[in-house]
């Protein structure tokens, strides 16, 4: 098992729903983890957007891990979005994002939220598995995300 299985509970994949910016990208994220692990929208979505005007969190070939530090929360949480059509994200090579993977850590998880942010770059970063990814039926996602090893 990796670090990134446990943080996707039941709903936590959004599979090709369109987005028109990042904000409503967030705003969805907001509710989502609102409704999943009852935490403030508002928090979730103030705390992604803070972080994403500190520089894009695009990390280009498609994929964006934008990420944030939620005091309220007690472990990590997750969410896998696969957006269709491509999503603008001032990515560095200029693409727009068709992966997003959103992590919430608690506020003092230091060492595991690096370990997560590695193990998410190296998963996305993956050409193999970004293909499987865009091409996987929805219901393959979690397993996808889940049965990755490095």
């Amino acid at each position: 098992m990796n670090l990134i299985a446990p943080l996707l509970g039941d709903g936590g994949i959004v599979a090709d729903q369109p987005f028109s910016s990042k904000k409503k990208l967030f705003e969805h994220a907001a509710d989502l983890f609102e409704s999943l692990y009852g935490l403030r929208r508002q928090e979730v979505f103030d705390n992604l957007f803070e972080r994403e005007r500190l520089g894009s969190t695009a990390l280009g070939y498609g994929v964006a891990i934008p990420h944030g530090r939620i005091k309220s929360l007690k472990q990590a949480a997750g969410a896998f979005y696969r957006i269709k059509p491509p999503l603008e994200f001032d990515s560095p090579d200029g693409l727009p994002i068709n992966l997003c993977f959103i992590l919430l850590v608690p506020q003092d998880a230091n060492e595991m939220h690096l370990q997560i942010l590695g193990e998410l770059a190296q998963m996305l970063g993956d050409a193999g598995m970004r293909e499987r990814l865009l091409a996987a039926e929805t219901a393959d996602l979690h397993k996808l995300l889940a049965t990755w090893t490095h």
